[in-house]
């Protein structure tokens, strides 16, 4: 079947009363973004749907696309034509026809924008699953549960037809909701906070702490590949490395070992709010989920919090871990999170981690600390590069060292 037009559904944007239009041009650039391969797609976004009128474009190839773009509640590639009842009938069987096989049940579904066309929405059920049932010898119709449902919407520009609906991701537009700095460690947590944030329509870009030698360039890689498998709902990621040897290797060495990991991560929020004052976004995500280690305690989280008065989006807060991985699972991170690059978390984890750790303790251990100065240097040495859905990282570094023995 040859395809006119793709249209799309909102879902949650149609809620947005005065603000609608800003969703829908956001959402409406994000599409265009996505499907900038096809230029002779034509993006029509009005107030209750959006149409991709196809212009020849191959109309599966373009719904590939449109499955992870946060925003679509659904789409169906649909024929249009003009408002005649004939026209409507022949096109509607002639639509499924080329679906249908034996034993297969059907149920036509309409609606009626346009109140001056001759049937209303009962009147085209019934003519058009007539015209149906008489033009598919064996068909039969079936109005709870059908095999085949076929949708003919009649607006005022002209008749729409579909006998198939594919549902998107849903949420908002990723960019509606601002930017916010996605802390990416080589977890399974985090990329699923990065993918729950886009979900509200954050734009994140992601700040990664590497520690070489302790952590390896494969660790570096995992945490690119893991933004890798976020980039087809944006389309590309800003990664963000930040050096963090010196401060890691200065807090062994000059606090308690039961306050690293709290200390450390306070430094970590600090640098990733400073990268986030640069950059021009709004809040810090984590994936911080309640109590499941150290850090993580209610306790170890007021102290920790103090540096910064930003946001912290922690979309992962309540959840346990089987909920988190079955997210993980279904975005495609889980299997890469788990291969065991350590991360410079791990790395430096402590034999016995403070769970409720006193601020006043914590401020009075880091003025033994040059933290000015260290944060400048980190600072000073960041590297950031987009992210693309076509990257790999990991496999190209194991296809190079194929090569060299």
């Amino acid at each position: 079947m040859k395809y006119t037009e793709i249209m799309v559904r909102y879902g949650e944007l149609s809620t947005k009363g005065k603000n609608r239009r800003l969703f829908i041009s956001q959402l409406s650039n994000n599409v265009k973004k996505s499907l900038h391969e096809f230029e002779e797609i034509k993006i029509q976004a009005d107030r209750d749907r959006m149409h991709l009128i196809l212009n020849g474009a191959d109309s599966d190839k373009v719904m590939s696309h449109l499955g992870s773009i946060f925003g679509i509640q659904s789409f169906s590639p649909v024929i249009r034509v003009e408002k005649n009842t004939e026209v409507i009938c022949q096109t509607a069987v002639k639509m499924v026809k080329e679906i249908w096989t034996e034993g297969q049940t059907f149920k036509v579904q309409s609606r009626r924008s346009d109140k001056q066309f001759i049937w209303d929405s009962n009147d085209m059920n019934r003519e058009v699953g007539g015209a149906i049932y008489h033009g598919i010898p064996g068909i039969e119709a079936q109005m709870i549960k059908p095999d085949i449902r076929v949708d003919v919407e009649v607006r005022y520009e002209a008749a729409y037809l579909s006998c198939l609906t594919i549902f998107g991701p849903g949420g908002l537009p990723v960019g509606s909701s601002g930017k916010g700095m996605l802390m990416l460690s080589g977890g399974i947590d985090s990329p699923v906070a990065g993918y729950l944030g886009m979900k509200r329509g954050v734009e994140i870009e992601a700040v990664h702490f590497y520690s070489p030698p302790y952590t390896s360039e494969k660790a570096l890689q995992k945490a690119k590949d893991l933004t890798v498998k976020l980039t087809p709902y944006v389309g590309g990621i800003q990664f963000i490395t930040v050096p963090f040897t010196e401060i890691q290797e200065e807090i062994k060495r000059s606090i308690p070992s039961g306050y690293w990991m709290t200390v450390t991560r306070r430094f970590m929020l600090r640098l990733t709010d400073l990268i986030r004052e640069e950059r021009h976004g709004l809040a810090i995500i984590n994936g911080e989920s309640l109590g499941q280690v150290a850090s993580q305690t209610m306790h170890s989280m007021l102290a920790i919090n103090e540096v910064t008065t930003t946001p912290i989006i922690r979309p992962v807060i309540t959840m346990d871990k089987s909920e988190i991985i079955e997210i993980a699972e279904e975005i495609d991170t889980f299997e890469l999170a788990i291969q065991p690059f350590e991360d410079c978390c791990t790395i430096f984890a402590p034999p016995e981690p403070k769970t409720k750790p006193k601020l006043e303790k914590v401020l009075q251990y880091e003025e033994r600390l040059d933290i000015e100065g260290m944060l400048e240097r980190a600072m000073a040495g960041i590297t950031i590069e987009e992210i693309k859905s076509s990257d790999n990282f990991l496999n190209e570094t194991t296809e190079a060292m194929d090569e060299l023995f």
